[in-house]
């Protein structure tokens, strides 16, 4: 059975840094990194960092264990089975309805579902 990781937003935005650099960082490169848009102090990333290895979302030279487009592709699923039954139609026809979705985006997916099917 897969191991789900569940992380928070923060934690979140620790991997993305990770996963954009492509390799192992440390926590200063890690904090260097989120600096243009967090004003986190060391110890808080120093926090966040342990508790993604404690998750088993990070090994301790703070490599990702997972690749970022796994652990969306099993968000993915996590959102559309707790909202939408499972059902990705439900998803579909939730943004068409709430008009997230514009015509060219509609257009764009379905050319891309033609391709891809």
């Amino acid at each position: 059975m897969e191991q789900k990781i569940t992380v928070s937003d923060s934690e979140l935005e620790i991997l993305e840094v990770l996963w954009a650099a492509g390799n192992a960082l440390n926590a200063g490169e890690i904090r260097s990194a989120l600096d243009a848009h967090k004003n986190w102090e060391r110890t808080t990333v120093l926090t966040l960092i342990q508790r993604l290895v404690k998750k088993g979302a990070l090994l301790q030279d703070y490599t990702p264990c997972i690749a970022r487009e796994e652990y969306v592709r099993a968000e993915t699923r996590n959102f559309v089975e707790k909202f939408f039954k499972g059902r990705s139609r439900n998803l579909a026809a939730a943004l068409v309805d709430s008009e997230a979705l514009t015509r060219k985006d509609i257009e764009e997916l379905r050319d891309y579902f033609n391709q891809n099917l």
